[in-house]
Parts: structure tokens; C-alpha cells; sequence
């Protein structure tokens, strides 16, 4: 396996309350941004058509992106290009929360209106509505699924090392690893749907990955505490930042196809994976040496 050129950093500069510092600090920051959505809004992060239902328009039109976007009184939620075989200039075009069907009728008729037809083939070629109870299970169902990973992240963590502090390390940064992206979509906008919610588990995995890596080399491989930490972030390193090149690529490459999706849940993975290695490197890491040189001896 090839490796980046990881310069060794002199952990010995920082204290362990200096390390922890600035994650728990930015950590703080997201905790303070999500709050402040839920109280404005009611939410901390703006749902999708999948967790608030609504109504979905599926155009075909010659008409460009924004003018999609300005053809209705309602302003779309999101804009998806329609990327399929033999499929040429379809979109779907949705708007969270509506339910009422004579707005949705009058929305059609702004699309059939205000949008260029791609030959004789009407605009709207079909419509759909999520109701907000099915949206709701929905919603559950996910947050459900994500706290059940997390409460199997942390009790595989807990089997693996038996005792507190190395666990509780993990945890803490794989908690901070969904939080800071989370806080992330609140401000940029990005909605939570089940594509999103599949990003964040992805999240709970990658941080696993890391921190065990990291708290195995230090508390069960041979050698100095220093060489041991440099041996986990050489290996570690070079994975985040592989992935982060990867899901840049993804998300800037979707960007310019129009799928938003793939887009978001890129862009998601990066600010992620920029988490983690601040996460597993500096406070999973304080936490560790506290452990190794004053944990033990009290």
C-alpha cells in the first residue's frame, strides 16, 4: 500500500488540553448551529420531499435550470436532472410540504405555461405527492436506522477495547463526525433525505475505521507512543485523504451533470472526512495519551 509523505508531528508541543481544543470548539459551533435551525425553523436540518412529503413534477423541457426555477409562484425545493438512457432534457421538480391538490394542479399549469416543450411532447410528463404521514414514518424509520448504527458502533467499540476512555473516545469522535456535516447542511442548505441519511451512515463507518486504527497501534502494537501514533496516521491519513479526493471528484462532477443527489451526498462525505481527521488526530488522540500516561497511573 502506497502511503502519502506524512510529516511526523511533535505532539510533545501540545498538551492534551490544547489538542482537544479546537474539535471540541468546532463541535460546539455545530451543536450551537443546529439548535439555532430548530428554534427558527423547527428543525434542525431543512427536510426533503422524502421526510416532509410534498409534490413532485417530472418536466420535459428545453428551458434551462433557472428558468425551471422561476416558471413557478413556489420556489422549488430542488432541481434533478434526469440522467437515463435515451432520457434528453427531463427534470424533477419538487416542492416540499405541498399537499393541497388544487396547488399542485396550478403549479402543473405554471410548468405547462412558463416552460418550453421539447418538441410536441407536453411539459409535465407526470406528477406525484409524498403525504406528510408516510413522510413522517419515513423520517422515523431513518433516524431509527441511524441511531441503531451508532448504538452498534459503540458497543463494538467497547467489546473491542473494555475500557472507558479509549470507547469513549471513539464515540465522542464519531459523534462529532455526524454532527459538524449535519451543521454543515444546515448552513449551506442541503435537505435531509434518504440519500443524505445514507452519507451519514457512511460517516459512522469511516470513523470507525480510523479511530480503531488509531487505538490499536497505540494500545495493543509494540513501540514508543509517539512512533505508534505516527505508524496509525501515516496509514489512516492516506485513506481519509483518498476518500476526501474521491467524494470532491464525485461531488464536483455531479455538480456539473445537474445530480444533485450525488452532489450533495459528495459534498457531505468530504466535510465528513475533513471532520474525522481533525476528530480521530486531535481529540481522539488527546484522549488517548491522557489515558496511556495519566489514566493508567491514577
Amino acid at each position: 500500500m502506497g502511503y502519502f509523505d506524512v510529516p511526523e508531528i511533535d505532539y510533545t508541543r501540545y498538551t492534551d488540553r490544547q489538542l482537544a481544543a479546537v474539535p471540541l470548539a468546532v463541535l460546539a459551533v455545530a451543536l450551537l448551529v443546529l439548535s439555532g435551525s430548530f428554534l427558527l425553523t423547527g428543525t434542525p436540518v431543512p427536510l426533503g420531499m422524502d421526510f416532509a412529503g410534498g409534490a413532485e413534477l417530472t418536466v420535459q423541457t428545453t428551458s434551462s435550470e433557472s428558468e425551471i426555477e422561476g416558471a413557478f409562484d413556489i420556489e422549488p425545493d430542488s432541481i434533478q436532472s434526469v440522467q437515463a438512457p435515451g432520457v434528453e432534457n427531463q427534470y424533477t421538480v419538487q416542492f416540499a410540504g405541498i399537499e393541497d391538490n388544487d396547488v399542485i394542479q396550478t403549479l402543473s399549469e405554471q410548468a405547462e405555461t412558463n416552460l418550453e416543450a421539447d418538441g410536441d411532447a407536453s411539459v409535465v410528463q407526470s406528477q406525484s405527492t409524498v403525504s406528510p404521514t408516510f413522510a413522517e414514518q419515513t423520517q422515523q424509520t431513518a433516524l431509527l436506522g441511524i441511531a441503531v448504527a451508532f448504538l452498534g458502533m459503540s458497543v463494538i467499540a467497547f467489546l473491542l477495547f473494555r475500557t472507558f476512555v479509549p470507547s469513549i473516545a471513539i464515540v465522542l469522535s464519531a459523534f462529532s463526525d455526524i454532527v459538524i456535516p449535519l451543521a454543515f447542511m444546515s448552513l449551506a442548505n442541503i435537505s435531509l433525505s434518504l440519500g443524505t441519511v445514507a452519507a451519514l451512515l457512511m460517516l459512522i463507518g469511516y470513523s470507525v475505521d480510523s479511530d480503531i486504527l488509531l487505538n490499536n497501534h497505540i494500545l495493543r502494537r509494540q513501540g514508543d507512543f509517539y512512533e505508534s501514533t505516527h505508524r496509525a496516521t501515516r496509514t489512516g491519513v492516506t485513506m481519509t485523504v483518498t476518500s476526501m479526493a474521491a467524494m470532491l471528484v464525485m461531488g464536483v462532477a455531479a455538480t456539473l451533470f445537474g445530480v444533485e443527489l450525488l452532489a450533495s451526498v459528495g459534498i457531505i462525505l468530504f466535510v465528513g472526512l475533513a471532520a474525522d481527521l481533525m476528530n480521530t488526530y486531535m481529540l481522539n488522540l488527546s484522549l488517548l495519551r491522557w489515558y496511556k500516561f495519566e489514566g493508567v497511573r491514577s
